[in-house]
């Protein structure tokens, strides 16, 4: 997945979302890395898709002064949403709450969560292609289970043919859970709406990154016909899903 998520504005920590996408090409920041051998991950059906009563509640709180929607720029082949707002001075002297570690019991995922921030360019940081068996939350995203969408990434592939952590992404149905360890030693319990594939080129940014009235959270990775020529896939595939609870863990 071709991601520089280039970031604006402040506020709360939510995401504030643009119609604008930036159109960059990750140097080194990949959430994929495409082989005609990794042509066969699980792809979502449309039945599995968000219906259009399914989509996140606005926010009808006004986005704060100062917070604009990202031009629009174009450096390279892939559409890539982009508008996670930093969180405002307020948020960040409360007491922190971070994800520690996912679950996704029907995919077989079970593994800790990198914080991902931004680069220094101002583009969203992706995990390592070292190691894509690592997902990562972006830390200026709402934690999960705290109002608005949680963003977490994950690969689809890396390099020699392995499967990334989000390789299996597509597979996940409405009704199956993720559930997402905290610092607090708390698990905040999601159930999935939905999971949509899009072709980056029309990807829609309000419905993923749109400020929500609930707790949700958007799990993506790259999926799709995979592109020789410009070494990318074409679709990302999310997934959506509404906190149901919470619980010790």
């Amino acid at each position: 997945m071709s991601w520089l998520i280039r970031l604006f504005g402040s506020g709360r920590r939510r995401l504030l979302a643009s119609a604008a996408a930036v159109l960059l090409v990750a140097s080194g920041g990949t959430l994929a890395v495409g082989f005609s051998s990794q042509h066969h991950a699980p792809q979502p059906p449309a039945s599995a898709g968000l219906p259009a009563t399914g989509l996140p509640a606005p926010d009808p709180t006004p986005a704060p002064a100062g917070a604009q929607g990202a031009s629009s720029t174009i450096t390279g082949p892939s559409n890539v949403p982009a508008v996670p707002a930093p969180p405002s001075s307020a948020a960040r002297t409360a007491p922190a709450l971070t994800p520690v570690s996912i679950s996704i019991p029907a995919i077989g995922v079970y593994h800790t969560l990198l914080k991902l921030g931004q680069n220094p360019d101002g583009t969203l940081e992706v995990p390592p292609l070292s190691n894509v068996a690592f997902p990562g939350w972006y830390r200026n995203s709402p934690a999960p289970g705290q109002i608005g969408p949680s963003v977490i990434v994950g690969h689809i592939d890396g390099t020699g043919g392995v499967q990334g952590v989000f390789y299996d992404l597509g597979a996940l149905r409405p009704g199956d859970t993720v559930n997402i360890s905290r610092s607090d030693g708390t698990v905040a319990v999601f159930r999935i709406d939905g999971v949509n594939r899009y072709p980056k080129d029309a990807f829609p940014t309000l419905t993923v990154y749109g400020n929500t009235t609930n707790a949700q959270l958007r799990l993506i990775t790259c999926s799709g016909p995979f592109d020789h020529a410009t070494q990318h896939y074409l679709d990302d595939t999310v997934v959506y899903a509404t906190l149901t609870g919470t619980h010790r863990a």
